[in-house]
């Protein structure tokens, strides 16, 4: 149904668009992701998600416990549109629930903070299957849950006098090196077809005038012609 209603709703955009949302389509991938736990600066949380569009990494999953999770449109310019974002807030403990929704998924858990058992970025091991990379809160870092359910810890290098990242600039580095890494190895990163058309189709209709009418004419057609 997706790839049918793409090929309708594409005579709709421009052959300049269509081919862009391929090109980004290229680099797009779920083998890895990004959540962040309890984020309270809105320039924080946009600065990673305009780094995760630009790094192609598609799906951002938002843990709220204390904070709400607020987007600053100047920082974001627009990536929020093109990416899938998951919030977590229901729940008594919103990071258990994500991280275990996570886990049925088939991700590992990786924590960024310095650990017993952690390993540094440049010797993460991607081939162990798809990741999560969790980043806590600007001044705490991740909470005890996470640090008692990730199943591997990752910790950035650094050189100076300082402790640690912003939080914006250690999603940036991950990120950053992380997609390079997956890109130039052997592993199927990529998108399946029917990620692609989901993603492509909810693209064109964000950027389309009038979505609904044209969804609605497309069945109507598809109906008369069965």
């Amino acid at each position: 149904m997706s790839k049918e209603l793409v090929n309708y709703l594409k005579e709709f955009v421009t052959e300049k668009r269509y081919d862009l949302f391929n090109k980004v389509l290229d680099y797009r991938t779920r083998y890895f992701s990004v959540a962040l736990e309890d984020i309270y600066q809105s320039q924080n949380a946009s600065a990673v998600l305009r780094s995760a569009d630009c790094f192609g990494v598609q799906d951002i999953h938002i843990i709220e416990n204390r904070n709400k999770y607020n987007i600053n449109p100047d920082v974001a310019v627009g990536s929020p549109k093109w990416l899938n974002l998951y919030t977590y807030n229901e729940k008594s403990n919103n990071t258990l629930d994500a991280i275990n929704h996570l886990k049925k998924q088939g991700y590992r858990i990786i924590a960024t903070t310095p650990h017993t058992n952690d390993v540094s970025l440049h010797d993460f091991d991607i081939t162990k299957g798809k990741f999560v990379m969790l980043f806590g809160t600007e001044y705490d870092g991740v909470t005890q849950t996470v640090i008692d359910n990730a199943d591997e810890y990752l910790r950035i290098p650094m050189y100076g006098f300082t402790e640690s990242y912003n939080i914006s600039v250690s999603a940036a580095l991950v990120m950053q090196y992380l997609s390079d890494k997956i890109r130039d190895s052997k592993l199927d990163w990529h998108l399946t077809q029917k990620e692609r058309d989901e993603l492509m189709l909810d693209w064109i209709l964000k950027t389309i005038k009038r979505p609904e009418e044209l969804v609605k004419r497309f069945n109507s057609d598809k109906n008369n012609i069965e």
